[in-house]
């Protein structure tokens, strides 16, 4: 079975210029870990034969190389395969609300997890993104939080090393 768009020569096809925006991002991002990796400093890693400067290059090459590919591949009219099974209308508009609630509530996290903690905020963030997102379970939501907020909170200071804020419950964690 042929769809219509392997059916029009090369001239009807239509080319989906965003992409490109997507190819100056990757490009940015990969161009910023080549340079930030380059003025980094060795510190604690020197005797690690890697270095850390080895894997942010790679990623950053990955990146620009990726761009590339994808950049020559869009005027040749190469898209992604619509997904039959989504029960998706492409033709609605985009959840606004949403999407800025959501955007809202990283913010604020970014900003209250100093003074409130990594256990409390965490805690806020996923109570509160699962109620944007349709969830009415309240207290079920909070108390899921917390527990993934501890979880992650204990994982990462004794399992990793890496001490998150505790922020209000400091000397309680």
């Amino acid at each position: 079975m042929t769809t219509e768009t392997e059916k029009q020569t090369p001239q009807q096809r239509s080319v989906d210029k965003a992409q490109y925006i997507v190819c100056a991002v990757l490009v940015a991002v990969g161009a910023f870990l080549i340079y930030d990796a380059l003025t980094l400093e060795a510190g604690f890693a020197k005797v690690d034969p890697v270095g850390p400067k080895f894997f942010p290059i790679a990623i950053g090459i990955i990146l620009i190389v990726l761009a590339v590919i994808l950049a020559v591949a869009i005027p040749r009219g190469s898209v992604g395969e619509a997904d039959a099974g989504e029960d998706v209308d492409p033709n609605t508009p985009g959840d606004w609300r949403t999407v800025g609630l959501l955007v809202g509530l990283f913010i604020a996290v970014i900003l209250l997890v100093n003074p409130l903690g990594w256990v409390i905020t965490s805690t806020l963030l996923f109570a509160g993104a699962a109620t944007i997102l349709g969830n009415r379970h309240y207290v079920r939501n909070l108390v899921i939080g917390a527990v993934l907020a501890l979880v992650s909170f204990y994982a990462f200071y004794s399992g990793l090393g890496i001490p998150l804020p505790a922020g209000i419950l400091d000397g309680i964690l």
